[in-house]
């Protein structure tokens, strides 16, 4: 009688709980039976197991063997406890010391030939493991993306006998380095982001790109086509603060969940930008599936989140967003776990004021009747838009400025600004002005009487709700870091509110007007309104 214990790691979302692999032998009919997982799971496995230690020339006692996958309740999908349950039989059996096994957490999947085959999540179970003390063997595979946690000790092996030989202490595994990013040699976060330079007038849509970058706000573009607001979009990363180490290292691990991290593109040096198009699901958009899996938003994570044409997305997957906006992470609930994925982008949405993009241009060549824009504008819905911190209405480039030889501020030097005004949210509350919890606005504030009695006007007159009075706060902020002043003033809190104001509200009610001033005029001589 004898009992071996393992240690693994089991995936769940971005956390990676601790497995206790417990195999008990026993003189009796041979038989292994395996508990703790799926049906399908144990019985792929056991097989998988038996065939790799005869293929790698380990005998299996004939005796009544059982193991535990423990704890019962944790969710264990996949194949990753092959490795660890084939090195209990073999300690149970006393072909490997259980000291051996007291200090090494395993993971992989195991060939029939018992050769090891990656698995997922190794990036969050060597974070985990290096928590623990423990060292990582994983497949050679997966190693290279577990060893980019610097504090932890991995170990990758192409073969069970390697692991076996590694334990035994006959051939030492060698210590997994992890791979060099790619853009390590130009980390510039602007390499491939277009510069602020390029964007042809709309002076108040880079002042808006400015303010959402230093305070991680919310962005609406609206303007008709060709107006600039997908190159406005662009250029949002490259005005952005650099990822730190800790911010790198959450969005590592979001990555390597979703695919391999190399395939992923690798260790992020630069903050991600995700543009998916409008036909994404909500569950490609916030996450989930079969084996839930982080979506865009999460992708996005630290980054920013673009979602062009907004009003021709699917309803459902835009109120899908309401909820992470919010607390900052996606909530994934099943009968038997739940999850969470950590969601804080950077959201830009550009939409068209109308179905044919003029709505609003001094041209008046749009024609849809008032009726067609508001119809439009509602497929977006108001609960949503309360979540976005700035509004702006973009209008379309004149002549002058499309040909005209002007040069204006380029991504280096708004980038300057930019962080500055993050450094001194840093020294002032320690996170960005977005995050602020309204119990925290008073102290941060610091708003001046003129200020405050603005606000009150503009709560009462533009209607706003409790969230976007916050939300104009603390845009307001922002705007005063930019500016280095250390209270918030009656100009920042203006500039705020501006960017509240409805968009596009003039030319619906120009249009209304002109429309029911046709319907007033009298038929001619034979019978046609008049027209203008």
């Amino acid at each position: 009688m004898s009992l071996a214990l393992v240690h693994s790691r089991a995936r769940l979302g971005v956390r990676a709980p601790e497995v206790r692999v417990e195999v008990f032998m026993a003189a009796g009919l041979p038989q292994l039976t395996i508990a703790g997982l799926a049906g399908t799971v144990a019985r792929e496995a056991r097989e998988r197991v038996r065939a790799a230690l005869q293929a790698s020339q380990f005998e299996l006692p004939g005796k009544r063997i059982t193991v535990n996958v423990a704890p019962a309740e944790l969710p264990k999908d996949g194949a990753r406890f092959d490795l660890p349950i084939a090195l209990g039989l073999l300690a149970a059996a006393g072909q490997l010391p259980l000291d051996a096994l007291r200090e090494v957490e395993l993971l992989g999947e195991l060939s029939l030939s018992g050769a090891l085959r990656p698995v997922d999540g190794a990036l969050p179970a060597a974070l985990a493991a290096a928590a623990a003390g423990r060292a990582l063997v994983l497949p050679a595979d997966s190693a290279q993306e577990a060893a980019h946690a610097r504090a932890a000790v991995v170990f990758g092996a192409r073969t069970l006998a390697q692991v076996v030989a590694h334990l035994r202490g006959e051939r030492p595994l060698t210590r997994a380095q992890a791979d060099e990013p790619d853009d390590a040699a130009n980390p510039r976060p602007e390499r491939d982001t277009p510069d602020l330079a390029d964007v042809v007038g709309q002076v108040q849509g880079r002042r808006a790109l400015e303010i959402a970058a230093a305070g991680q706000h919310g962005l609406r573009l609206s303007g008709p086509p060709g107006c600039g607001k997908t190159l406005l979009a662009r250029c949002l990363p490259g005005l952005l603060p650099p990822l730190d180490a800790a911010e790198a290292e959450e969005l590592a691990v979001i990555r390597s969940l979703a695919a391999p991290l190399r395939a992923a593109g690798g260790w992020p040096t630069r903050r991600p930008f995700r543009a998916p198009m409008h036909g994404a699901s909500a569950v490609a958009l916030v996450g989930g599936g079969g084996i839930p899996r982080p979506g865009e938003l999460s992708l996005a994570h630290h980054g920013v989140l673009f979602l062009d044409e907004l009003p021709e997305w699917d309803r459902r997957s835009l109120e899908a967003l309401r909820e992470p906006l919010e607390s900052g992470e996606v909530r994934i609930a099943r009968a038997a776990m739940q999850l969470e994925f950590p969601a804080r982008p950077l959201l830009v949405t550009a939409m068209n004021p109308c179905p044919c993009g003029w709505a609003g241009d001094p041209s008046g060549r749009c024609d849809c009747p008032s009726e067609a824009i508001a119809r439009y504008q509602s497929r977006v819905s108001g609960p949503l838009l309360d979540r976005i911190d700035l509004h702006v209405a973009l209008r379309r480039v004149t002549a002058s400025e499309l040909l005209g030889t002007a040069t204006a501020e380029c991504s280096t030097t708004v980038r300057a600004r930019v962080v500055a005004a993050r450094g001194r949210q840093q020294a002032r509350q320690g996170k960005a002005n977005a995050l602020l919890a309204a119990g925290e606005l008073d102290v941060a504030l610091a708003a001046s009487a003129e200020a405050r009695a603005l606000l009150l006007r503009a709560i009462d007159r533009l209607a706003l709700s409790a969230r976007a009075a916050h939300r104009v706060q603390r845009v307001a902020r922002t705007i005063a870091d930019l500016a280095g002043e250390a209270g918030v003033g009656a100009a920042a809190m203006a500039e705020a509110i501006a960017f509240r104001m409805p968009l596009h509200a003039p030319a619906v009610a120009a249009r209304a007007t002109l429309q029911a001033g046709r319907n007033r005029e009298p038929a001619n001589a034979d019978g046609v309104a008049g027209t203008h």
